[in-house]
């Protein structure tokens, strides 16, 4: 070969290897910008309802899911995994690690539930990433009709003289109306003796025939009969009126400062979850939910939609799991 020929050919192919490697770093940081850039959902999403079909989670999991199904382009579906008062279903949005999961959870399993479960095999406060609150409601403290005979205040004298001989009914111990009762018990003076039952309807059953004499319970639930008048509506467990009960009073005005309980279910995501992917979700959540249809549907089911935003969720969750932990603390409660 030509001496001139190979130092040629040597001079071409250390270009051509310059040029591929200058290539090769030019391309892997694009190539890495694409992927994190590339669109986000690539695929349905699942959103875990760790409760059973027809439950207010599952029924307000369908609701946001057909609307979020629309605004991102991809499925949302709703799979039930009910169990351990939302516990499980709790558990399975900590853990999921593929990007496309997220869930409905009740206040219990994010607030009160690290109290009351020695082994809960996740932490509310490092494994969830808080995207919307959904709907929240107070409570109402409701009591035979024949029991409430003057004002409130005559009522809760009354209630008061009658100490341990006064029994109260709620879902099972840890739950909100347990939780709420025992609040009120130390705030108003009560000795109100918890009685726990299967659930709301088993309570008004209980209470029609005599075996309790207070409970609390949403309004969806008392209403019929508290319009019926085989019940009387004595205040809601919020520090403040509500829009959904307007005309009932507050627990500060009974007396009963510092006490604010309302169930609520929120929007969860995995803390693993990309940041840019949690702030997608919530601001497409907080459209939907601030919107006329879906705010007053939720309405019209006994829930309030308030502040959409992540942080006024991850404030709540922190300000209600000092209330209950404070509690359940003092009280020595475990489920387990």
């Amino acid at each position: 070969m030509n001496p001139h020929n190979a130092t040629q050919r040597r001079k071409f192919l250390q270009r051509a290897g310059i040029a591929a490697a200058l290539a090769a770093l030019t391309l892997q940081p694009l190539g890495a910008f694409a992927q994190s850039g590339a669109a986000w959902p690539a695929r349905p999403l699942r959103l875990i309802a760790g409760y059973p079909a027809g439950s207010s989670p599952d029924v307000q999991a369908r609701l946001v899911a057909e609307h979020l199904t629309k605004a991102l382009g991809v499925a949302v579906v709703v799979e039930n995994k009910p169990g351990a008062g939302g516990n499980i279903g709790a558990d399975l949005i900590a853990k999921a690690d593929d990007g496309h999961t997220i869930g409905i959870i009740g206040n219990g399993p994010l607030t009160s539930a690290k109290f009351l479960y020695t082994k809960l095999p996740y932490d509310p406060a490092k494994d969830f990433a808080p995207i919307v609150l959904v709907g929240s409601a107070p409570l109402v403290w409701v009591a035979p009709k024949a029991a409430v005979t003057g004002s409130v205040a005559d009522y809760i004298k009354a209630v008061k003289a009658g100490g341990n001989k006064v029994n109260y009914g709620s879902i099972g111990a840890g739950s909100g109306g347990h939780l709420g009762m025992e609040l009120i018990n130390e705030k108003l003076g009560l000795q109100a003796v918890h009685i726990p039952f299967a659930g709301g309807p088993a309570i008004l059953n209980g209470m029609l025939g005599g075996e309790i004499q207070i409970t609390l319970l949403p309004g969806s639930t008392v209403a019929p009969l508290v319009q019926s008048g085989k019940l009387a509506a004595i205040a809601v467990t919020s520090s403040a009126r509500s829009p959904l009960t307007p005309d009932l009073p507050s627990m500060t005005e009974i007396g009963a400062q510092g006490i604010n309980i309302e169930v609520w279910n929120a929007i969860m995501a995995p803390a693993k979850m990309p940041a840019e992917h949690q702030a997608k979700l919530n601001a497409e959540l907080a459209k939907i939910l601030q919107g006329k249809e879906v705010k007053e549907k939720l309405l019209t089911l006994g829930w309030k939609v308030e502040d959409t935003s992540a942080k006024a969720l991850a404030d709540r969750i922190r300000s209600d799991t000092a209330l209950y932990g404070a509690l359940i603390s003092a009280k020595g409660y475990k489920l387990d």
